[in-house]
């Protein structure tokens, strides 16, 4: 059976049946998801029911995988990040670990339990809230640079244990990032631009606090227009992938008490490039940080 593929918005977004993900998929299955990918930027698959092992051999044939820098991978696992909303909720907008400078270019996200209600995830397309833009803002967002790091508003979302919220919070910012990129990225692969923005942002860079925060709100606003999203509602067994270098999500936060299980591989990405050919640059903890590879990288782990 061939795979089958059908649009879930207007602007992006597309379900995929008739193909069981994992390592093995053969080659003309995986081109069709990857081109897919790049034109959809999202994908949804129900139904897959991966344990780690295939969930992990599946996210490798996109390229190397990389653990989240700072939080532990799940046990027996090379680089899973299993989210549970006993301990956090990323109940607000981001694109996954642009506070390093060669944040992911692909994430692989699965449900494991989902609430009876609420709980579903829902993406904003970065680069077509660039292509709306009118000229002048164009030109604005292509000489802006932005400052991001991990260590954000970590106000506790509502529902969540403070117990467990608190040991991820210090796990996450027990390596502190920090990493100048462009605010308009060119994809290293379609050549699309799309904006570099979402809650790791502290601040755009040669202008006041006053202005930074205007300017952000007024490209954040562009981005997560209504017109401009795909929601999802998650069923167990679910995966979802998407083109981090074109996209920001968020999980709605809205199902009370209910417990709410998501693990997610991340694949090794570029630095960033932007209109002007200046490239990404890290900052802390180094000039020359780069996304750790695997667990031994993480230094903060062994102190």
């Amino acid at each position: 059976m061939a795979i089958q593929i059908k649009p879930v918005a207007g602007k992006f977004g597309a379900e995929l049946s008739g193909i069981k993900l994992s390592g093995d998929i053969s080659e003309q299955d995986f081109d069709f998801i990857n081109q897919a990918l790049l034109k959809h930027k999202v994908l949804f698959f129900r139904e897959q029911f991966l344990a780690d092992e295939q969930h992990e051999s599946f996210s490798r044939r996109f390229g190397d995988q990389v653990p989240h820098p700072t939080v532990r991978s799940a046990e027996q696992s090379t680089a899973i990040l299993n989210l549970d909303s006993r301990e956090t909720r990323a109940n607000s907008w981001h694109t996954d670990v642009t506070f390093v400078a060669d944040y992911p270019k692909v994430s692989i996200l699965r449900g494991v339990v989902i609430p009876p209600y609420g709980g579903d995830t829902v993406w904003a397309n970065t680069a077509a809230a660039y292509a709306d833009l009118p000229e002048p803002l164009k030109a604005l967002a292509d000489n802006l640079r932005a400052l991001h790091t991990n260590v954000y508003d970590y106000a506790t979302p509502k529902d969540t244990g403070e117990a467990g919220m608190k040991r991820y919070r210090e796990q996450f910012t027990a390596e502190i990032y920090e990493t100048e990129h462009p605010l308009v990225r060119v994809h290293p692969e379609t050549g699309e631009r799309s904006l570099i923005l979402g809650h790791f942002v502290k601040h755009i860079q040669g202008v006041s606090s006053n202005d930074s925060k205007q300017l952000i709100r007024l490209f954040h606003d562009r981005i997560t227009q209504v017109d401009n999203t795909v929601r999802w509602r998650w069923s167990e067994g679910d995966v979802v992938i998407w083109d981090n270098r074109a996209t920001q999500h968020i999980a709605i936060n809205d199902y009370g008490q209910a417990q709410r299980i998501v693990r997610r591989t991340t694949v090794a990405g570029d630095i960033p490039v932007g209109v002007d050919g200046r490239s990404s640059q890290a900052i802390k903890p180094t000039p020359e940080t780069l996304s750790p590879r695997t667990e031994a990288d993480k230094k903060h782990l062994a102190a």
